[in-house]
C-alpha cells in the first residue's frame, strides 16, 4: 500500500497536465527539476571548486572543468586536524538533467548523517555529452578526489560513492572503472534505487509504468539520449545486469516498491551476492522512485538517507 503522504504527492502530480515524451525536450526538463524553496540542513561550510584534470585524453571534453561543491560536517570544525571519510556524490535526473543545485537539500542530509565530507559532482549530461562523458567525468572526480585528499582534509582510504537513480548508475559504474583501470579504491557504494539496466522490461517496469511519479515511458527517453547512436549498449558500464560483478565494494542499494527501477535494483543486488560480494538491500515499503528527493512531503526520505551509515 503506498504510504498516505505518498499517495498524497501522487494525487497531486497525477492532477497537473502531461505530455507525451516526444513532445518534450530536455531543455523543459531541466527547467522544471530546478530547486524549489523548502528547508535545508545547515552544514559546517560548503565550498565550490572545480576539476581541471582529465582521466585521459581519448574522449572529448575530458579536459573540460568540472564543477563540484563540497560540503564539510560539524565535526570537521573541531577535529584537531584529523582526516575525515569522503562520499563522493553523483545525482540522479536520467542522465540529461539536475545539477548540484537540485540535489543540494539530500547532499546536506548526507553530510551531516555521514559525518563525512561529501563531494557532489557536476558531471556532463545527454543529449549534449552521450555515454561515456558521465562515467568518465565519474572517474576523473575519483582521481581528482584522491590526488587532493589531504589537502580536502579528506582520508584516501575512506572514501565511498553514492548517487540515486541515474547517479546510482554511474557510482556503481565507476567501481567497476576503478577496478578495471587499478584506479583508487573505494571503501563503498550507496545507491539509492539505481538504473541498473536500459532494457525496461521488468516486471515493476510494466506493473508502475504510469502513475507512480518516474514511466517507463520516460526511462525509454531518457536511455535514448544517453546513448544516442551508441551501439555498445550492452557495456558492462551501461547494463550493470551483463557485467561482471566479482570483486567490488561492499553495496547498500535501497529501491522502493513502487518504482518502475525497483525489479532491476533488487536484480543488481542479487547479481552482486552471486558473484560473492557483500550486499545489503532492503525494499522500502510504499513509496516511489525519487522519495528521498521529497524530504519535505516524505519524512521517511531522510530517515532512509540516514540509514546509510548506520551500519
Amino acid at each position: 500500500m503506498l504510504a498516505p503522504e505518498v499517495k498524497a504527492l501522487l494525487e497531486f502530480i497525477n492532477s497537473q497536465p502531461s505530455f507525451p515524451m516526444s513532445d518534450v525536450t530536455p531543455a523543459v526538463l531541466r527547467e522544471s527539476a530546478k530547486t524549489v524553496g523548502g528547508a535545508v540542513e545547515p552544514v559546517f561550510k560548503v565550498e565550490n571548486s572545480q576539476i581541471t584534470i582529465a582521466a585521459s585524453d581519448s574522449e572529448p571534453g575530458q579536459s573540460d572543468p568540472l564543477r563540484v561543491r563540497i560540503y564539510y560536517p560539524e565535526n570537521a570544525k573541531a577535529n584537531g586536524g584529523a582526516l575525515l571519510p569522503a562520499v563522493l556524490f553523483y545525482h540522479g535526473g536520467g542522465f540529461v538533467m539536475c545539477d548540484l543545485d537540485s540535489h543540494d537539500g539530500m547532499c546536506r542530509t548526507l553530510c551531516n548523517a555521514s559525518q563525512a565530507v561529501v563531494v557532489s559532482v557536476d558531471y556532463r549530461l545527454a543529449p549534449e555529452a552521450h555515454f561515456p562523458a558521465a562515467p568518465e567525468d565519474a572517474y576523473r572526480s575519483l582521481l581528482w578526489l584522491h590526488q587532493e585528499a589531504e589537502t580536502l582534509g579528506v582520508d584516501a582510504n575512506a572514501i565511498s560513492v553514492c548517487g540515486d537513480s541515474a547517479g546510482g548508475n554511474l557510482a556503481a559504474v565507476l567501481c567497476l572503472l576503478t577496478r578495471d583501470r587499478r584506479g583508487p579504491a573505494i571503501q563503498k557504494q550507496l545507491l539509492l534505487y539505481p538504473v541498473t539496466s536500459p532494457n525496461c522490461d521488468t516486471d515493476s517496469h510494466h506493473k508502475f509504468a504510469e502513475g507512480y511519479f518516474l514511466t517507463r515511458e520516460q526511462m525509454q527517453w531518457f536511455w535514448q539520449h544517453y546513448l544516442g547512436d551508441a551501439t555498445d549498449a550492452k557495456t558492462p558500464y551501461v547494463d550493470l545486469l551483463e557485467a561482471d560483478l566479482t570483486d567490488l565494494p561492499p553495496a547498500m542499494i535501497i529501491t522502493a516498491e513502487y518504482d518502475p527501477l525497483s525489479d532491476e535494483g533488487r536484480l543488481y543486488a542479487d547479481n552482486l551476492k552471486a558473484a560473492g560480494n557483500t550486499v545489503e538491500h532492503r525494499c522500502v515499503p510504499g513509496q516511489i522512485h525519487g522519495f528521498c528527493s521529497f524530504s519535505d512531503y516524505i519524512p521517511q526520505g531522510r530517515d532512509v538517507l540516514c540509514s546509510l551509515f548506520k551500519s
